[in-house]
């Protein structure tokens, strides 16, 4: 497995929101090596995971076989030009954490089932000033990821600086 294994503080520090979600799957979006959704599963939450690169994904179906977990494998590219990779599909939640494509902000909206919740957490452009990522394409303005999902009710919202590890980020938590 991967070496960041450990989830994500600010996924675990709001797990409890997950036991008041409509019936469905959760989507680990841009999971990488499935930190996230196998937090969600190891807690019997039913997660898709969706990533472009195969070797994460068979790695986190290893892991799913033998722990038994209810784990999808989804192998798309979200950022293939013209595509529509969510069209259709519904979600009880979306996770997704330092992971920015803009064009995919009203489709993650879409997706969503009715009182579905996204958690969502990447980069602000501050984080240039430490270290990487540092492409302006990875790094959200300050209070842009609130205006990308001002429509749904906000949960929690958080932006700035935060510990463990060191970034720069904005944390939100939305429901439909």
């Amino acid at each position: 497995m991967h070496s960041s294994h450990s989830p994500s503080t600010f996924l675990v520090k709001h797990h409890t929101l997950f036991d008041s979600l409509p019936p469905g799957p959760v989507l680990d979006l841009a999971c990488g090596y499935g930190r996230n959704a196998l937090f969600l599963a190891r807690k019997g939450i039913p997660v898709w995971c969706a990533d472009r690169n195969p070797e994460a994904l068979a790695a986190i179906a290893a892991v799913a076989e033998v722990e038994r977990l209810p784990i999808v494998c989804w192998q798309l590219d979200l950022e293939q030009p013209g595509s529509l990779p969510l069209a259709g599909r519904q979600f009880a939640a979306i996770v997704v954490c330092n992971y920015l494509h803009r064009p995919l902000m009203p489709a993650l909206k879409a997706s969503l089932l009715p009182q579905g919740v996204i958690f969502y957490e990447t980069f602000l452009s501050q984080q240039a000033q430490i270290g990487k990522p540092s492409n302006p394409d990875f790094l959200l303005q300050p209070g842009e990821l609130k205006q990308h999902f001002a429509s749904l009710q906000p949960l929690h919202y958080v932006e700035g600086e935060h510990r463990q590890p060191h970034r720069y980020s904005a944390q939100l938590i939305a429901r439909k």
